[in-house]
């Protein structure tokens, strides 16, 4: 009888098998490295329609995010500047400058509603996913524990990832991030020691009526809903 096949074949099914595996599971490794946040969105810096520099603003003159950002402690998103903000201080300093051309010909005086600076977004979520900046500011969670040291950045960029991950493990060990009521949240210097995290656990410990004080949720509803 003919051997139309020889012996060595019989393993082609097993290392076409393990070959396919390998290949769904270097895949996944792939996708899961490379494709999450860490990767694609950390060091997202791009240029803005002005040249402002936080480092020279919120750095070296020392202003305070909440100046510009002045919805922050009432509303779940940040407000950032319009041209009438800037232009209020602009209109004395630097108010030749070439570099604020753009700022000048968006600010109108005396008019009913101020034109808006088309900035270009830096954080970026999901609009799936729910995030209040008001709950975690009364909660004194530092501007510097999401956005890094922005007073240091000429241009800002997101040095955190912003993932569900990265969200949940703040959540479940928050105490290195909230900060004692004498320190501002938008200090950027502030660094968490013993005793603050001491007073952040006080913070998250159940009380006489058996409700925590802060109780930062780790369920699906809090952020999907």
């Amino acid at each position: 009888m003919t051997v139309l096949f020889p012996k060595w074949t019989n393993k082609v099914p097993a290392y076409l098998a393990l070959g396919a595996g390998s290949a769904g599971l270097l895949v996944v490794l792939v996708v899961s490295f490379w494709f999450s946040p860490k990767n694609t969105d950390v060091g997202y810096q791009p240029y803005q329609p002005i040249s402002y520099s936080h480092k020279l603003h919120a750095g070296s003159l020392g202003m305070d995010c909440r100046y510009c950002h002045r919805a922050v402690e009432e509303g779940a998103a940040a407000s950032i500047p319009d041209a009438a903000t800037c232009y209020g201080c602009h209109q004395h300093v630097k108010k030749d400058s070439i570099q604020l051309e753009s700022l000048r010909a968006q600010f109108v005086p005396d008019a009913p509603d101020d034109h808006p600076v088309e900035w270009i977004k830096v954080h970026l979520l999901p609009d799936y996913a729910y995030f209040n900046h008001s709950v975690h500011i009364a909660a004194q969670v530092g501007c510097k524990s999401c956005h890094g040291r922005v007073d240091q950045m000429e241009i800002v960029r997101q040095v955190e990832p912003l993932s569900m991950g990265w969200c949940l493990a703040c959540h479940r060990d928050p105490a290195a991030h909230i900060r004692p009521l004498d320190v501002s949240v938008t200090n950027m210097t502030w660094e968490p020691n013993e005793a603050s995290k001491t007073a952040a656990m006080k913070l998250l410990d159940w009380d006489g009526d058996n409700v925590p004080k802060l109780n930062p949720p780790t369920h699906c509803s809090a952020c999907h809903r």
